[in-house]
């Protein structure tokens, strides 16, 4: 199977993120998916400037659908108080040209930031464990698996290094 580059489908990037177009053929796919996130972008910076201090950062704006803005928070006790406020919140959105269209606001809790990675543990090789390292890797034929042994039997730590 080969891929062939087609150079008559081929569009530079200027095109592509164009908001006008010459013509119908020409027409930006990209631009409306554009302007929809800097749309969401510029309400959430709207809703950060606003929000009590508490409630900064744990609220989000979600997207636009058909007219319903949705607002993403990580607790139930924040999505109360967002249901309280929801008059002055959609007030507030509406106070920017690209939030004109908004006629409601939907919450929803989901959670905002990403699970806790566990933090990568070190192993450490000591002097006696890569010396037998490469000592296997003196013996052994395949050029291949010399070179990996000898590649790992180059992470020794000093003394110094283990203290951690």
């Amino acid at each position: 199977m080969s891929i062939k580059v087609k150079k008559r489908n081929a569009q530079p990037v200027s095109r592509l993120l164009a908001n006008s177009s010459r013509s119908q053929v020409s027409r930006s796919e990209l631009a409306p998916l554009l302007s929809k996130a800097q749309a969401i972008a510029k309400a959430q910076q709207q809703l950060e400037e606003h929000l009590p201090e508490e409630l900064k950062g744990h609220v989000l704006v979600g997207g636009v659908t058909d007219g319903c803005l949705t607002i993403l928070t990580d607790r139930a006790v924040w999505l109360t108080w967002l249901r309280f406020e929801r008059a002055r919140l959609l007030a507030l959105l509406r106070y920017l040209p690209e939030m004109a269209s908004v006629s409601s606001l939907s919450f929803k809790v989901r959670p905002l930031k990403p699970t806790h990675v566990a933090p990568q543990q070190r192993r450490y090789l000591s002097a006696s464990a890569a010396e037998h390292i490469k000592e296997c890797a003196d013996y052994t034929d395949d050029p291949q698996l010399k070179a990996a042994l000898a590649r790992l039997a180059a992470h020794t730590t000093t003394d110094s290094d283990s203290s951690c």
